[in-house]
């Protein structure tokens, strides 16, 4: 088992996601920032789909009643712990050891693997704590005790260092929205034109931004339809959202552009004040 001791500003199981309930109106959910709980299970022996724990904006504390190998990736954050600890590096935690993770100097969510996965009980095909619905385990709060999975036949550890990536500017590239016809002329050029600032009410669901308004060329209401993660929804306000993870499967507000799918690890490191722009590509 692993005991919670501290779970900083948020901190929730996530594998993967529930793939392919959307026409259910299930949502997806799963880790934010998908590559980085990707490296930090490679980097254990895990298969990818293997669930840990995503920390928003550090301060999660924990207490290893066994020993375990474990990785850490994503927003970089001091580490306190065994000796080696660190990130993008497996580490050896012994039982009882404790780890704590401190603020990220960019970004803002980090990723726990542990080798053989957190192996709390599976929702609907996934481990993840779905913040919208409430679908999955609750987000961990101190005294929360998380099982690890057996780990005794995924063979051994192959690599002892993965690099990082580092801050740089936040750049959203973007196609155009099934509904960017419901937008005045130039509003897709207005969106790439200055950039945004992230708003404190962002969360998992998606970034809210504030920076130009996007102007509505056609009135009336849009029938609610499919979402996905990464489409950049525009309410009667006119400040763009992008929506993550935990996305509704559905919407009744014009989509102006589509986030690629590489660059959805960029939008879910953002936090407030950070400043992004969006670049159409096709």
């Amino acid at each position: 088992m692993i005991e919670v001791l501290g779970s900083g500003p948020y901190a929730t199981v996530q594998d993967l996601g529930r793939r392919g309930l959307a026409h259910l109106g299930v949502p997806r959910s799963g880790a934010a920032d998908e590559a980085s709980l990707r490296l930090a299970n490679r980097l254990v022996g895990n298969p990818e789909v293997l669930a840990g724990i995503e920390a928003t904006f550090g301060g999660l504390r924990l207490r290893f009643g066994r020993g375990a190998w474990v990785a850490l990736a994503g927003a970089p954050c001091p580490v306190r712990g065994p000796a080696r600890a660190g990130m993008g590096v497996p580490f050896w935690v012994p039982g009882g050891g404790e780890l704590a993770l401190g603020a990220p100097a960019w970004g803002l969510r980090t990723y726990l693997a542990v080798r053989g996965g957190v192996a709390v009980e599976p929702v609907l095909g996934s481990r993840s704590t779905d913040s919208l619905s409430g679908l999955g385990p609750p987000p961990l709060a101190p005294g929360t005790r998380l099982p690890i999975g057996d780990a005794a036949d995924r063979g051994g550890i192959g690599v002892d260092l993965a690099p990082l990536p580092g801050p740089g500017p936040a750049v959203l590239r973007v196609l155009r929205g099934p509904r960017d016809d419901w937008f005045a002329e130039g509003a897709l050029a207005a969106l790439c034109a200055a950039p945004y600032a992230v708003s404190q009410d962002s969360n998992r669901v998606g970034v809210r931004l504030r920076g130009a308004e996007l102007a509505r060329g056609r009135e009336g209401e849009l029938p609610s339809e499919g979402m996905v993660a990464g489409a950049v929804q525009v309410p009667p306000s006119g400040q763009p959202i992008v929506f993550l993870a935990d996305h509704p499967p559905t919407g009744g507000y014009p989509v102006i552009a589509v986030v690629r799918e590489a660059d959805l690890g960029v939008a879910a490191q953002l936090r407030p004040g950070d400043e992004v722009r969006f670049r159409v590509t096709g």
